[in-house]
């Protein structure tokens, strides 16, 4: 009843019949593709689809012919963000932990344990998002060990935070890799170990591979291994700005201009 002129699949089951729908349809579909190892969904949907846009070069050879590197859209606000020249207002350190939208207990323990063994602890800012359930322990622990802080279950100013930090430790979501790479800061991935297929580790390594970011698997995350890589990187700066330059490289914050241009061009076929 809407009658589209062109649909959107992004690859979870719910865009499987919709698209399908569509292209019985003769409607134009293309399909959004954001990890680098594709989903089951987007597979069986590409041999229907007009056009596949991938995040990551290596993704390519999983189809054929149809595909555009466009790179994972973000916030139009990061993309402003990554256009700007960081400028340190304080002599702080600042860290930022991020586990996802729900928080990631496993990261949370992580940096809970890994602030008794932080030198100089003084100098280090930490904006943490925890989840609703990991809240309370998390700023106790900061406030047990002196350290700055600022924490929430949640924060909608993301694009600020992931600006003025110079050091971020996350998971490994497309979108999460799309938003850091493109604001081109330094970071510690810690892929999510039950993601489908493994596809965070993927998307982790691709950064990792390139010298663009570190990458920790939570079956060798500990309190003492991350308190080390904290303060390694707070004692080499130029290398922690050198692993940022090569992930805004990497970045692609014009994402999506990218698709929706391309779906314009569809549409005057």
């Amino acid at each position: 009843r809407f009658k589209p002129d062109i649909v959107v699949g992004m690859g979870s089951y719910s865009s499987f019949s919709v698209v399908i729908c569509a292209w019985l349809m003769r409607i134009k579909t293309v399909l959004c593709e954001q990890n680098i190892l594709p989903g089951v969904t987007n597979k069986i949907l590409s041999h229907f689809a007009d056009k596949i846009y991938l995040s990551f070069d290596r993704t390519a050879a999983s189809f054929k012919g149809k595909q555009l590197v466009t790179g994972n859209p973000v916030d139009r606000q990061i993309v402003e963000y990554a256009k700007k020249t960081m400028q340190k207002k304080t002599e702080n350190f600042s860290i930022l932990v991020l586990g996802g939208s729900q928080g990631a207990h496993s990261i949370n323990t992580a940096v809970i344990k890994a602030l008794k063994h932080i030198k100089d602890s003084e100098k280090f800012y930490f904006v943490h998002q925890t989840g609703e359930a990991d809240e309370k322990k998390v700023r106790e622990a900061y406030a047990a060990h002196g350290v700055k802080s600022l924490v929430k279950p949640f924060f909608d100013d993301m694009p600020f935070q992931y600006f003025k930090a110079d050091l971020i430790i996350c998971r490994a979501g497309a979108t999460t890799v799309a938003e850091a790479s493109a604001i081109g800061r330094g970071i510690i991935f810690i892929p999510f170990p039950f993601a489908a297929d493994n596809h965070q580790v993927l998307n982790a390594r691709h950064l990792a591979d390139r010298g663009a970011a570190e990458m920790i698997l939570e079956k060798d995350l500990g309190g003492r291994l991350l308190a080390r890589r904290i303060n390694y990187y707070a004692s080499h700066g130029q290398l922690l700005d050198s692993m940022g330059i090569k992930a805004k490289k990497l970045g692609k914050p014009e994402a999506a201009k990218a698709i929706v241009d391309d779906c314009y061009s569809l549409l005057r076929i």
